[in-house]
């Protein structure tokens, strides 16, 4: 898959054509740090992996200016034009961990091998939240808009993410994720 100019200005940067804008990253930004701070956790860091226009990363400057951000991608396009680290999260894993991991809209690109390492390398990053969004077979069949959706996206089931994720991560839904490790204690119903 070539992330170009094309592939940005369609799914990213044409009103009439992408998924998000800034305005709804920005219901989501707060949304994901606030289910956070209600179950205590802190946010100082984050990595958001594959962070396409940076709307995250703009969220976070204006929100939460002191929050340590570190925005990566895959495609030279997005890197040269909005500031990000290269890195492909299959093959990459920085030695720091971070409070919250974002991960929206990446796995579902990559081949069962590269997904699978990713969610490793992922988790091995992880010293708290990860925000995860990636659509299933069933998603792209049942709820996606297929004039906004990239159909080039590897169609997998729920239960294959479940499987990976569920070695690291205890799901707490709303594509909210809390690592294993960590200090912090869910009640039963906030977990799925």
């Amino acid at each position: 898959m070539t992330f170009d100019e094309a592939y940005y200005r369609r799914f990213y940067e044409s009103r009439a054509t992408r998924v998000y804008g800034k305005g709804e990253i920005a219901h989501l930004a707060r949304g994901v740090t606030e289910l956070v701070a209600w179950y205590g956790g802190e946010i100082r860091s984050v990595l958001d992996v594959g962070a396409g226009v940076g709307l995250w990363r703009d969220w976070f400057r204006s929100s939460k200016p002191d929050v340590r951000y570190l925005s990566t991608e895959v495609s030279p396009y997005a890197c040269h034009k909005y500031g990000h680290e290269m890195h492909d999260i299959a093959l990459w894993r920085a030695t720091e961990r971070f409070d919250l991991v974002i991960c929206q809209g990446v796995l579902p690109y990559l081949s069962d091998e590269a997904a699978a390492r990713a969610i490793e390398n992922l988790a091995a990053m992880s010293r708290g939240f990860l925000y995860l969004e990636a659509v299933t077979k069933k998603d792209l069949a049942d709820v996606c808009d297929n004039t906004y959706t990239d159909q080039a996206q590897k169609p997998r089931t729920r239960r294959w993410y479940r499987e990976r994720l569920d070695r690291f991560y205890v799901p707490l839904g709303c594509g909210l994720y809390y690592i294993k490790s960590g200090p912090l204690a869910f009640y039963e119903l906030e977990r799925c």
